[in-house]
């Protein structure tokens, strides 16, 4: 059932607020709607996800960043500790930048494909591989994709390395490079990479699992 927001409840704005009559970040917002304490940090959502949604928010303009609204919801409950999410998102990140960044930004979302792609395989007891959307990725990118599979053959990643250190690392350099990427619409790219990642830990999670509530929202200011 949708209704109106309270007045008290802020729109979205950029950075980190002390409390709603500052204003709110996409995860703040998440912490108020899943009754949390007031945090950009909430214990409601996988902290990768939580990551990316904070980098979203703060990387699309003041124009559209009212139209993330809609997907705050949908991260309330949406947490694992599957480690595959962790990699889920990261290989999600670097194959939607790399075909739009710069050049100086895909040599290494493409190593992260490469190494994503590898954990994967191991956390899934498989011969590595590329799916599909890496490899369509990595073709876009043919120089970047060469010297990348040149670095990665001399490097070992660990689960607990790429989940640490090259995941988190991956999903900002992604968002950032989007961001300020010679494109149309860099917003939309950037809304439609939290949703895809949404969706990848939803599949992770199950739909059962998963607590979700309505939002109505103001899309003015």
């Amino acid at each position: 059932m949708q209704g109106h927001l309270p007045a008290a409840v802020p729109l979205l704005s950029r950075g980190k607020h002390r409390n709603p009559r500052k204003g709110a970040c996409f995860m703040e917002f998440a912490s108020y709607l899943a009754g949390e304490r007031w945090s950009d940090h909430p214990a409601c959502t996988h902290p990768l996800l939580a990551a990316m949604a904070r980098l979203v928010n703060d990387y699309t303009t003041d124009a559209n960043r009212q139209r993330l609204a809609p997907l705050i919801p949908s991260v309330i409950g949406l947490t694992t500790n599957d480690p595959r999410a962790d990699v889920r998102i990261a290989l999600r990140a670097a194959t939607t930048a790399l075909p739009v960044v710069a050049a100086e930004r895909q040599l290494a979302l493409a190593v992260s494909v490469l190494a994503a792609e590898h954990v994967l395989a191991d956390l899934e007891g498989r011969e590595p591989g590329l799916e599909p959307a890496s490899q369509e990725a990595l073709d876009l990118v043919p120089d970047a994709a060469r010297w990348a599979y040149g670095f990665r053959s001399g490097v070992k990643v660990s689960r607990r390395g790429f989940r640490r250190y090259a995941a988190p690392n991956t999903v900002q350099l992604a968002v950032r490079g989007v961001s300020q990427a010679c494109v149309d619409d860099p917003d939309l790219i950037l809304r439609e990479l939290l949703t895809s990642s949404i969706d990848e830990v939803r599949a992770l999670v199950g739909d059962g699992q998963v607590e979700t509530r309505p939002l109505a929202f103001r899309a003015g200011r």
